[in-house]
C-alpha cells in the first residue's frame, strides 16, 4: 500500500499502519481462483505476486491482483522471471491492469509481455487502467 500510496488516494491509520489488504485470507481458502507466490532470493522473501482467476466475465482470465519486490531488489529481472513463470503456471487468457498513473508499472508489463508473447498481445484503456491481454 505505501507504493500505491503514490497513485492512490490512500494513507495510514491512526495506528500508524495501513488497513489490511481486503481479500489476503481468500488466497489461502479460494484456492481454486487464488493463487499466491513468495518472490525468493537467496533464500528470503523479496517480494510476492497474488494471481486471480476471474470466470465471472464475459472472457474467463488470469489476473495480476498484486505484484511486489522491495526496492533494494527491484532492476535486477526477478520481477520479470517471477511473472514468465506465473504466466507458464496458468495457462489461458491473462489480463494484466495498472492503473493510468502508474506509468513505471505500464512500463515493467509492457516490457515484460512483450518478451513473452514476442509482441502479440492487446492492450486498451478502461475505467482508469490500462489492460494487457494475451493468451499463452
Amino acid at each position: 500500500m505505501y507504493d500505491f500510496s503514490e497513485f492512490m488516494d490512500c494513507d495510514v491509520e491512526d495506528n500508524g499502519l495501513f488497513g489490511e489488504y481486503p481479500y489476503l485470507d481468500d488466497y489461502w481458502i479460494s484456492v481454486e481462483h487464488r493463487f499466491p507466490y513468495f518472490i525468493k532470493m537467496d533464500g528470503k522473501n523479496v517480494g510476492f505476486i497474488l494471481v486471480r482467476y476471474i470466470d465471472s466475465s464475459d472472457t474467463p482470465h488470469f489476473s495480476i491482483a498484486e505484484f511486489f519486490i522491495m526496492k533494494k531488489y527491484r532492476r535486477l529481472g526477478l520481477g520479470k522471471h517471477a511473472a514468465m513463470k506465473v504466466f507458464d503456471m496458468h495457462r489461458g487468457r491473462w489480463e494484466v491492469t495498472q492503473l493510468e498513473r502508474n506509468i513505471p508499472a505500464q512500463q515493467f508489463w509492457n516490457r515484460v509481455i512483450t518478451e513473452y508473447t514476442s509482441g502479440r498481445f492487446s492492450s486498451r484503456m478502461e475505467s482508469g487502467k490500462y489492460i494487457q491481454a494475451f493468451f499463452n
